[in-house]
Formats: structure tokens, C-alpha cells, sequence
């Protein structure tokens, strides 16, 4: 069963969860402050779930690579949106600050 490191806590779920899911299941948040409540629940439209993954996990989605590309985002941060991510494998999960979790 894959791990993810978070937060200081390590997170068990099934190989093929969904990054976003398996972390709120937890009762972590990959958002910060206010965009907890304001976000697109997980349809990659308002990337405020983005977050640096080290790890086995799915590649970008083309809909994760359109957000990505436009600011706050840089497409060359190498983030990925939890949303649209699948662990595969153990990892590791930074948030940065910023409302979008940009600013490594």
C-alpha cells in the first residue's frame, strides 16, 4: 500500500488514489487558508490544490498541464494539482505558500 508524506504525517492509501482525495480522506488539506472553501472541488479549473510530489505517481493530465501553464502558475515549477494526480507508489507532498500553493 503506497504512503504519502504530508505535513509531517504519512497517509496509507490504495495504489491508484486519487492525491486530493486520499489526503482530505485524511483530514489534511492540499489547499491554503480561505481557498479550503474556494475551490473547484477537484476539476482542475482553479489550481489551488497545487503541490510539489516527489514519487511514483500518474503523469500530468492535459487539463492539469492547461491550468499550470497560466499565472500564478509557472509550467516550469514543476507542480502537479493533487486533483489530477494518482499515487502509484510511495511520496512525498510539499505545499507551498501563497493562495495557490505557488510560491515554493
Amino acid at each position: 500500500m503506497p504512503t504519502i508524506k504530508y505535513q509531517g504525517e504519512v497517509v496509507e492509501c490504495e495504489a491508484g488514489a486519487n492525491l486530493r482525495a486520499a489526503l482530505r480522506d485524511a483530514g489534511l488539506s492540499p489547499h491554503n487558508g480561505a481557498s479550503s472553501y474556494l475551490n473547484c472541488g477537484g476539476h482542475a479549473t482553479c489550481g489551488t490544490c497545487a503541490v510539489a510530489v516527489e514519487g511514483e505517481v500518474s503523469d500530468p493530465t492535459d487539463a492539469e498541464q492547461r491550468r499550470l501553464s497560466f499565472p500564478p502558475h509557472d509550467p516550469d515549477a514543476g507542480l502537479r494539482l493533487a486533483c489530477q494526480t494518482t499515487v502509484e507508489g510511495d511520496v512525498t507532498v510539499r505545499k507551498g505558500d501563497g493562495f495557490w500553493g505557488q510560491r515554493q
